[in-house]
């Protein structure tokens, strides 16, 4: 774990609300793992805003990606940030994505901005010749991006693209194609479609992990800040930032 000072190299907005940011950092793009994130200093001003923590969406080289919607304070001044501007990140943290797992096909689940950190799974897994299949559901077509992923199906609440309803309900009407054995399911999103997905995929007994969410002030355990419930563990809470933020379905309460 380091700070880092990034270089902005553009900000490029990808849909209504969707914007990618990209910086540079050789030593955050050489050491992150797919699912891990960035805690971002979003303002040099006196204005009291704490870090906000940030999936790595993708690297390329020496560059490092950022999906986000705008939705506050904070992400307001990322998707103003310029060419040339400096950003203070601390990376890497967290826990992403277990990938050598015994799966032929990984089935990607995204819930809006839930697609952040599947780019650059994305990359890895076509790295180790899986089968992907990516589910991405949102409120509405605005809400969807394809940036940096593949063998897309789309819902959206409203039916403005794809099937009318929600993208777990999607999966569960595609469920048949798969063989139930050789799938790993993994999944970010909001809370409730996190909660719908762990149940169904326990009640079909498929592999699957959560990238889970939640406000971090430090990132990495200090403040604890962060509990989810657990499953197993003896104290009943694990910290999403130490721990997570990516955590197998069976061992976490959403």
């Amino acid at each position: 774990m380091f700070i880092a000072q990034c270089k902005v190299e553009s900000v490029e907005k990808l849909a209504e609300n969707i914007y990618l940011l990209k910086a540079c950092s050789p030593e955050i793009a050489s050491s992150i793992k797919p699912g891990e994130f960035c805690n971002i200093k979003v303002s040099e001003s006196n204005f009291p805003l704490l870090r906000r923590p940030f999936s790595i969406c993708d690297v390329v080289g020496d560059d490092i990606y950022f999906m986000f919607s705008v939705h506050g304070e904070g992400t307001r001044y990322l998707a103003e940030k310029k060419a040339g501007d400096v950003l203070d990140i601390l990376a890497p943290l967290g826990n992403g994505f277990d990938l050598e797992d015994d799966y032929e096909t990984a089935v990607i689940v995204a819930g809006g901005i839930g697609a952040a950190p599947f780019p650059m799974v994305t990359k890895y897994l076509a790295e180790k010749d899986k089968e992907i299949i990516t589910f991405m559901g949102g409120r509405n077509e605005s809400d969807l991006t394809d940036y940096g992923m593949t063998n897309l199906n789309y819902s959206t609440d409203d039916g403005s693209k794809g099937f009318h309803g929600n993208v777990v309900e999607l999966l569960k009407s595609k469920i048949d194609d798969f063989n139930l054995d050789e799938i790993k399911v993994f999944g970010c999103g909001p809370n409730p479609m996190l909660k719908a997905l762990k149940e169904f995929c326990e009640e079909k007994n498929i592999l699957c992990e959560l990238s889970t969410e939640c406000a971090m002030a430090c990132g990495f355990g200090i403040c604890q800040g962060c509990p989810i419930e657990s499953t197993f563990n003896d104290e009943k809470y694990l910290l999403v930032c130490k721990d997570g933020p990516v955590f197998n379905s069976k061992d976490i309460i959403v």
